[in-house]
């Protein structure tokens, strides 16, 4: 019985049978909310999902009439949630553990697709919804941009959070380390890191949320308090800002250009490009 939990711990949850609709999603929302190009969810029928501790510390931001975007108050991290009104919980599958089956079938709302990422896996995309697949929602682009020409512009998802670094960052790269597929939901983090006088914020600094691992020297999670989207966070041994690529409303003009930490990636993963990959960091 998979079981997954957020970054701080405090909320966790445990499946009972098989995952079902795996899919990896590329939308606009889902990239906002979890920091990275695409995330690998799964829906299993509501009464099939327990919370074993946490749940009245969880928030929920409804990204669409019919989607609720559910996280943790306290680190940020995605947790169960979605449309209940079928009967079905959707979750993110980048949290779980433990032994079970979890190939995702097809990309989604690949029209949205972030310009920093390719799809290589060969497995069917589609635009929005497969076919079959009934919606009321249309998830149309944000549609947002830099205020200030020539940079590049990030927010999160309820777009109380706004901001933008000029020039480029000093590396871009996804790691595969269970810290960071817990904080995101996700198979991975994908981050770039920009000098600290390059970021700009434009908008809600002060409402920022930062968590911080107690026992992790440099890792820490921050993000919007109302819709749970990721955001960049400052760290003084580098100081640099690090940014969630999934946050980007621009194309950066570049893309990652190496795996980290690929000896912890989920067993369910597959990592079809040809950048470049290390076990832990690069040597």
């Amino acid at each position: 019985m998979p079981r997954g939990q957020c970054l701080c711990g405090d909320v966790s949850w445990e499946v009972e049978g098989p995952l079902q609709l795996v899919h990896d999603c590329h939308c606009s929302r889902c990239q906002k909310s979890h920091g990275v190009a695409s995330v690998t969810m799964a829906a299993v029928p509501v009464d099939k999902l327990r919370f074993l501790r946490g749940e009245s510390g969880v928030r929920s931001y409804a990204s669409s009439p019919e989607l609720h975007r559910r996280f943790c108050s306290r680190c940020g991290s995605q947790v169960p949630g979605g449309d209940e009104s079928q009967g079905m919980t959707f979750l993110p599958i980048g949290a779980l553990e433990g032994d079970y089956e979890a190939r995702s079938e097809a990309h989604i709302f690949v029209a949205s697709k972030a310009p920093w990422h390719d799809i290589s896996d060969g497995r069917p995309t589609f635009d929005a919804y497969p076919p079959g697949v009934a919606s009321g929602t249309v998830l149309a682009d944000l549609g947002r941009s830099a205020a200030t020409p020539g940079r590049v512009g990030g927010s999160c998802l309820c777009g109380a959070l706004r901001w933008e670094y000029e020039g480029k960052p000093r590396l871009m790269r996804r790691c595969h380390c269970l810290r960071c597929r817990r904080a995101r939901a996700a198979s991975h983090a994908a981050n770039a890191m920009v000098p600290v006088d390059a970021l700009h914020w434009t908008a809600g600094e002060q409402a920022v949320v930062a968590f911080k691992l107690p026992e992790a020297e440099r890792f820490s999670q921050a993000f919007c308090p109302t819709c749970g989207s990721k955001a960049p966070w400052y760290i003084a041994l580098r100081d640099a800002w690090v940014v969630p690529l999934g946050s980007l409303d621009d194309d950066p003009g570049a893309k990652p250009t190496e795996h980290i930490f690929v000896g912890s990636k989920a067993h369910w993963e597959e990592i079809s490009d040809d950048v470049p990959q290390w076990e832990e960091y690069p040597a």
